[in-house]
């Protein structure tokens, strides 16, 4: 068997009209960039490929043009079914614009959709998702009026219990990137450093009679490569890009390329964590008192400053030694990475495809997580997907809430030009932030706080001022910093009034000193 080895410009010339794409990556890893750039000026001189179907789980771009913005032509889409997004800005105008059919949901469920797709299962039956936006008594994950006539998740009753079944794509075409291809098509990803979904994209487009098409950085010697290291075997892989260029192989957004973030046996000398005393800070260490060493082994820490602040935070306390922190792209182990770089990690313990570290988050794998918040209501919903226009997207944001026992959201009380200033032990508000976090109802719920209560999940959400806790009938106010004033800096600042703690106390004066709290030994 020989595999068909093409330039960029004629990979981009074999997906047709209408054609159903099925995109793999996280941010720029994994992503086969020459190829989308070359179908966009495909599209922009002939007009094809036209009316196009994208599916992708994990966000993908740079916020500056690439991946399926490469797609933001007049025309060129028909539907975007997609999990993250923040990443691609140029699509929410003409999402707005009603130019085509656009969906969010989970990224996990999309991971695992491409899996089932490969079996030619009809649907996938899962709890994800029941009680948020894309719940089909909601919105269906539906984020336009060009959608509402298009139904691809159902509410579903098995042995008397509501799941949610997503209909299966059937992809025509699948693009991503490897980093070498031998003469038979199998393809390793010794440099990148995450594996994601290509075997499911792969095999969802081979086994639908769909083309495979994998951006490479070489091709080699048949029988020159490990065997074990072969993620996508050349069975399924129909054409393969060499391209010597290092901006259409970088590993993420910020490296053209780090070996930290694809070996294992890195040591770095630590280094003494200098965290000024500020409002992040604060959250990230009431948000440590939450953690227990006794059963929080295994911990996600989402993205955004605050999460990542959480696990700083938790390491300048000592708190961090003998936990395994996962993120969703794959990474167990290792120091997680933030910005453009997210969904690695430097010295990661291993490594797996997304949909089953998807499986192992559904199936209740992780002990803790910590998370930001956008938007929060009277009944404990969450909001961190869609803000008026902008379209952030969920991300695997409700594939990880819907099952992890214990959650805590982390973020400031207001936003939008909130100044503070800690002093003398106490919180000081300099100036007030212009926007309510904290409000009647959220704009979408991508967190359900009753589906959160009825799972019997533990629910924090903390800020610098003050501290809720997921009850019954929605949220209990339980903290407040010392220097805060309740009426005026709390319920004045909140569109609802929380149920008040019996116990209300103030947070623990340590969270507002310079020094070490040394909290481990309070463990």
């Amino acid at each position: 068997m020989s595999v068909k080895v093409i330039d960029s410009k004629t990979a981009a010339e074999l997906v047709p009209d209408n054609a159903t794409v099925a995109l793999d990556g996280c941010l720029s890893t994994d992503v086969a960039e020459e190829i989308l750039e070359k179908m966009k000026a495909r599209y922009q001189e002939t007009g094809h490929p036209k009316a196009l179907d994208v599916w992708y789980g994990c966000g993908i771009g740079d916020n500056n043009g690439s991946a399926v913005e490469n797609f933001a032509e007049k025309g060129m889409l028909r539907r975007v079914v997609g999990g993250l997004w923040s990443l691609a800005p140029k699509l929410a105008p003409m999402v707005a614009a009603n130019e085509f059919e656009a969906f969010n949901f989970p990224q996990g469920t999309i991971s695992q959709l491409f899996r089932d797709a490969a079996a030619h299962r009809p649907v996938l039956v899962t709890h994800t998702g029941l009680g948020t936006f894309v719940d089909p008594e909601n919105d269906g994950g539906r984020l336009n009026e060009a959608a509402k006539n298009s139904t691809l998740v159902n509410r579903i009753k098995i042995h008397g219990k509501d799941y949610l079944a997503y209909e299966t794509p059937k992809p025509d075409v699948a693009i991503f990137r490897g980093t070498y291809a031998d003469e038979n098509g199998n393809i390793t990803f010794d440099d990148e450093p995450l594996t994601m979904d290509v075997t499911a994209v792969a095999m969802a487009a081979h086994n639908n009679g769909g083309k495979v098409i994998v951006q490479v950085k070489k091709v080699v010697k048949a029988g020159s490569l490990d065997p074990k290291a072969v993620r996508v075997p050349g069975v399924l892989v129909d054409y393969v890009v060499p391209t010597d260029n290092p901006e259409m192989t970088k590993q993420t957004t910020d490296y053209i390329y780090n070996p930290d973030i694809i070996k294992s046996n890195i040591v770095k000398d630590a280094k003494q964590l200098d965290l000024p005393l500020d409002k992040k800070k604060v959250i990230a260490r009431r948000a440590a008192f939450i953690f227990n060493p006794e059963t929080d082994h295994c911990v996600n820490f989402g993205i955004g400053q605050y999460p990542m602040y959480c696990a700083m935070v938790m390491k300048e306390e000592g708190l961090s030694d003998n936990i395994v922190t996962t993120v969703e792209a794959g990474t167990f182990g290792g120091t997680s990475l933030g910005g453009g770089s997210f969904g690695t990690a430097i010295a990661p313990q291993a490594t797996i495809d997304e949909p089953y570290m998807f499986d192992f988050y559904n199936g209740g794998g992780l002990d803790a997580t910590y998370l930001g918040l956008a938007e929060a209501d009277e009944k404990g919903n969450l909001n961190v997907s869609k803000f008026g226009p902008k379209i952030a997207g969920t991300g695997g944001f409700v594939d990880i809430t819907q099952y992890t026992p214990k959650i805590v959201f982390t973020g400031t009380f207001t936003a939008g030009g909130l100044k503070e200033e800690i002093k003398d032990g106490k919180l000081h508000i300099i100036q007030e932030g212009k926007v309510k976090k904290f409000v009647k109802h959220v704009q979408q719920i991508t967190f359900s706080g009753k589906v959160a209560y009825d799972s019997k999940q533990e629910v924090w959400y903390v800020t610098e001022r003050a501290v809720f806790r997921l009850v019954k009938d929605g949220l209990e106010l339980v903290e407040i910093a010392p220097g805060i004033d309740l009426q005026k800096d709390v319920l004045d600042q909140m569109d609802f009034k929380p149920i008040i703690s019996k116990n209300l106390k103030e947070m623990d004066a340590r969270i507002f000193e310079e020094p070490v709290m040394n909290i481990k030994n309070d463990k």
